[in-house]
């Protein structure tokens, strides 16, 4: 089992978009120092949350860019697609 805890669902319902806006913001407010200490400290594990969720979604676009291949001896496997 991962020590990893679920993504909360507000975040898991937010697009790649959002959550890597609402990153950036919290970024920005833990770089000024502004704040309590607690508040930093939930900034920063809301953070983490929306990191893994942006890197969760930017696999699964991977997933759907890479091309389903067949090799001669009838293996199947994917490879990157070529994007240029």
């Amino acid at each position: 089992m991962s020590d990893t805890p679920p993504i909360p669902a507000d975040i898991a319902a937010l697009s790649f978009e959002d959550a890597l806006a609402e990153l950036e913001r919290i970024v920005r407010q833990l770089e000024e120092g502004r704040g309590r200490l607690d508040d930093a400290i939930s900034s920063y594990e809301r953070g983490t949350a929306l990191k893994r969720h942006c890197e969760a979604k930017l696999r699964e676009a991977q997933e759907k860019v890479d091309r389903i291949t067949m090799a001669a001896d009838g293996s199947v496997g994917t490879e990157p697609a070529r994007i240029g």
